[in-house]
């Protein structure tokens, strides 16, 4: 049995020599950089509904039409 998610979980990653938290909470997830305050958050039904992989892929669509 899975436990419920009822208050925020941080842990730490690092990628490409940088280090971040990642806030796992009720909300939604949140990624910032070590040291920082602030840094991208998605909600659940962003993620859930398919939003936040659309958002994505038109942000990489918009980037290559413009080189």
């Amino acid at each position: 049995m899975a436990t419920k998610l009822d208050k925020s979980i941080k842990r730490e990653l690092d990628h490409a020599g940088k280090t971040y938290t990642i806030t796992i909470a009720p909300d939604g997830v949140k990624v910032v950089e070590k040291g920082k305050r602030n840094g991208p958050h998605v909600s659940w039904s962003s993620i859930i509904s398919g939003d936040a992989a659309l958002n994505e892929n038109l942000k990489i669509s918009v980037d290559a039409s413009r080189s």
